[in-house]
């Protein structure tokens, strides 16, 4: 049951929201909001540093709104969702281990909360009747003016007298509504209901103790249950599973060694670039590369689920897994190499950096799922450490500011590599200062990318892109100094003074 003081504590909260959001972009006003917040969660007791992942969650979300202020990029702000998602659930149950658990926690008490804070605002007392009794009461009078507003459509199209006469009553109330509501900041009021949402969902965090049971009953190792295993069709033996099984991935080696074989000669040591795109080329690799990894896990997940692990003859299937999983991993690095191909002839992109980020999560899963099988690990095991190591990717790559890596080495590798002015000019706002080169300099590397990228697409010219990153650079300076203390972010920042200059 939510206490008391947690009403005026959310409507507090709330306020302070709205002052600091309202009509101003997220930056310096996010950290001001979540310092207070952990302050107020410390004041009250309701932190506690115990556990590897309270102290993960904790510093992780506490870095994450300091990363917002220093790259304020969109990545940044989204990860500080996702670290708040995190936290709060780790705050409802502290002793959780998965941190999976802790989101669906969350995402349970963002649903969960409002209503509870709605439900215990309607038992408070007004005038000796509870809130929720005095809405009821105007509740009954709610069908009677629906049937009234009913009757009068109707007689307004049989009767054009009497649709002259309630048209102007009806003009007369919506000229009394406007002029009610001329001052109201409909920006505002929507500011404070979404900050309401927030504060409830932060500072009431409503439980689900099925999620909490789940966790507390999971382990990471597996333990070997006496049972007749049911197959796909009908009850068979643990002997007749393993034959199976080894069949299976023997033929899933053979093929999969067939096209390593083919990329490590191909992509690896024999690869010529010949005028082509190469979107293709990296975009087969890494769907396959997903799809490979989903049923690699899907597999060993089904074959070592339960008393499998146990048979004392399944070394030989053992074995096959574990080669099954190195040749994932080899297919990982040919995706790799043919990643670093891409950029090496059409320059860094978000995409391609997402590649990176993806195939070091690739290589880790393959990793815990090859312990798995060697330690006899559970699922629970596999999940909750892939969301460990996934938290921490997220929260480390949102400290780089991509669009000044993206710029800086796309520019300075443009004798080379295809410089892209359509992407390029669609970064954001903080690279505007990397962007800005003069129009004899974009036409110079404008003669070197026609001869090496003889491209039939037309694109971008030099003209169109100097007079647009100008344009820009123009709106930019005049929307930050139009901008408050609350909107502060150390990019724009730097990028306005550089602009100055």
């Amino acid at each position: 049951m939510i206490q008391s003081r947690t009403i005026p504590t959310v409507l507090l909260f709330s306020i302070i929201a709205t002052f600091l959001f309202s009509n101003e972009s997220i930056g310096l006003n996010l950290f001001i909001f979540e310092i207070l917040y952990l302050s107020y969660l410390i004041f009250r007791k309701e932190v506690s540093f115990k556990t590897v992942n309270q102290i993960t969650c904790f510093f992780g979300f506490l870095l994450s709104s300091v990363f917002v202020v220093l790259t304020n990029s969109s990545y940044s702000i989204l990860v500080n969702f996702i670290a708040l998602v995190v936290f709060v659930g780790i705050i409802i149950f502290p002793e959780s281990r998965s941190l999976l658990n802790s989101v669906g926690l969350s995402f349970y008490a963002l649903y969960r909360s409002p209503i509870e804070f709605i439900n215990r605002i309607s038992i408070l007392n007004f005038k000796g009747r509870s809130l929720g009794k005095v809405f009821k009461g105007f509740g009954i009078y709610v069908l009677p003016i629906v049937i009234v507003f009913f009757f009068v459509s109707l007689y307004r199209i049989s009767n054009p007298f009497f649709n002259n006469i309630v048209g102007e009553g009806i003009l007369a109330i919506n000229e009394f509504f406007s002029s009610l509501f001329v001052n109201f900041d409909l920006a505002l009021i929507f500011t404070f209901i979404i900050s309401a949402i927030i504060s409830c969902f932060v500072l009431i965090r409503s439980a689900n103790y099925w999620i909490i049971d789940k966790d507390n009953l999971s382990q990471d190792v597996q333990f070997r249950i006496r049972w007749k295993q049911k197959g796909v069709f009908g009850i068979v033996d643990l002997k007749k599973e393993l034959r199976s099984a080894i069949f299976l991935f023997v033929l899933l080696n053979i093929v999969l060694l067939v096209l390593n074989c083919i990329d490590i000669y191909w992509v690896w040591f024999n690869f010529e670039w010949q005028g082509q795109y190469l979107k293709q080329f990296v975009h087969e690799g890494t769907y396959l590369l997903i799809l490979s990894i989903l049923i690699s896990i899907v597999l060993v997940l089904y074959y070592f689920r339960n008393n499998l692990n146990f048979y004392p003859r399944n070394n030989i299937l053992k074995v096959l897994c574990y080669l099954w999983l190195i040749q994932n991993g080899i297919l990982a690095i040919s995706v790799g190499i043919r990643n670093y191909r891409y950029i090496e002839y059409f320059s860094l992109a978000y995409k391609r950096i997402g590649v990176v980020i993806f195939l070091i999560l690739v290589l880790y899963g393959l990793y815990t799922v090859l312990v798995k099988v060697y330690k006899r690990k559970s699922s629970y095991y596999l999940l909750r450490k892939n969301a460990y190591f996934l938290f921490v990717i997220l929260l480390s790559s949102s400290f780089v500011n991509w669009d000044k890596i993206i710029v800086k080495y796309n520019f300075s590798h443009a004798e080379n590599s295809f410089l892209h002015l359509d992407y390029l000019a669609s970064l954001s706002d903080q690279v505007l200062p990397g962007l800005g080169k003069s129009l004899n300099e974009i036409k110079a590397l404008d003669v070197i990318q026609k001869k090496k990228f003889p491209f039939e697409q037309q694109y971008m010219t030099p003209e169109k892109y100097f007079d647009l990153i100008s344009k820009r650079s123009e709106e930019f300076k005049k929307n930050w100094e139009a901008k408050g203390i609350l909107s502060w972010n150390l990019p724009d920042h730097l990028a306005y003074k550089k602009l100055r200059q």
